[in-house]
């Protein structure tokens, strides 16, 4: 799964390398604009609804953050 999510992720924001931070929100690397399209993009992949608490930095800050958020939606 962390594979497909890391093509995804490319694909949308080939500007962000996801492999390389674990405070991709913290940062400022990822910011509301590349979170809402994280989002979409992945609710439209996984067939998921994100709620307002786990769009929480610590759910999205690295890819492996984000994996367990959507295996947890799942």
């Amino acid at each position: 799964m962390k594979e497909d999510i890391l093509k995804l992720l490319g694909e949308v924001l080939p500007q962000i390398d996801f492999t390389c931070s674990d405070t991709l929100v913290d940062d400022g690397i990822l910011d509301s604009i590349s979170i809402v399209t994280l989002v979409s993009e992945l609710s439209m992949e996984y067939g998921i609804t994100f709620d307002l608490d786990q769009l929480e930095p610590k759910n999205l800050n690295s890819i492996d953050a984000i994996v367990e958020t959507v295996k947890s939606l799942l």
